[in-house]
């Protein structure tokens, strides 16, 4: 039992290392990460979350980041809803075809997409704003937030729909009120995925801003000087990351568990 146990213990330690050492470093100054190798801060700082919290530049990337990732989190499980529903429910010429179409976007690369979304948007005068980056977004994670759906609403008897309209359901109640809920673990996983494929994207986003709407991960570019990377504000900028995503992972994680236990995760 105890050779069991000790497998996961060593494998967690070693997921568990960079991030220690990420916030251990965040702690630190500059000249002390580059002196040598220490486990602990020998003198311990707060002076880079003083300039992330107190500087507008380091916290709007923040809020920058955060609004844009809930904007398209929230349009691509709007769309994905409907587009699963009929996947998975109606069959209909080159429905296949058009279900791989939808999958091909998700697997080509964000650089691809990034001059053509640039002129585009520049275009029609949403550069530079959060809808700019979600909308772009939307364009990976609506086929992947179907896919997960799709495999979670063929779960679904078709029972249930024909239940309700005989009970005199229509299709907008019974849609809301009765299939979002029994498929609700889908639409968390599908959620969760689509968030963090938003919050960790940095090409388009830096490319699709410059000031009002710049990320976070593009504001982390500016630690860069003449004398070098200011390591410790970098370290705690990176600190501060791992956390919108970590709540996330802790609010649906039982319908991941549920995701994975389903094998369309």
């Amino acid at each position: 039992m105890q050779k069991r146990s000790l497998v996961p213990i060593l494998y967690i330690f070693f997921l568990m290392l960079p991030i220690y050492w990420l916030v251990a470093m965040s702690f630190k100054t500059t000249n002390e990460i580059l002196s040598g190798f220490s486990l602990f801060p020998q003198t311990f700082t707060l002076e880079a979350y003083k300039t992330i919290f107190t500087d507008p530049t380091w916290y709007w990337g923040y809020i920058n980041s955060i609004l844009y990732v809930s904007i398209n989190t929230v349009i691509s499980i709007t769309v994905a809803l409907p587009a699963a529903y009929a996947f998975s429910r109606y069959r209909f010429l080159g429905d296949k075809q058009l279900f791989f179409w939808l999958l091909t976007n998700r697997m080509a690369p964000a650089a691809v997409f990034a001059l053509p979304f640039f002129q585009l948007y520049s275009a029609v005068g949403i550069f530079d704003t959060h809808l700019a980056v979600a909308l772009a977004h939307c364009l990976f994670n609506i086929p992947l937030a179907v896919w997960i759906l799709e495999g979670f609403m063929g779960g679904v008897p078709k029972e249930l729909d024909e239940t309700a309209f005989v009970d005199g359901y229509s299709f907008p109640r019974f849609f809301v009120s009765i299939f979002i809920p029994t498929i609700k673990a889908g639409v968390g996983v599908a959620a969760f995925f689509c968030f963090m494929f938003s919050w960790v994207e940095l090409l388009l986003a830096k490319t699709l801003t410059a000031v009002a709407a710049k990320p976070i991960a593009a504001t982390m570019t500016k630690t860069a000087s003449s004398a070098g990377y200011e390591l410790g504000l970098l370290a705690a900028a990176g600190t501060l990351t791992i956390i919108p995503g970590a709540i996330v992972i802790y609010f649906v994680r039982n319908y991941i568990a549920k995701g994975f236990a389903m094998g369309r995760v």
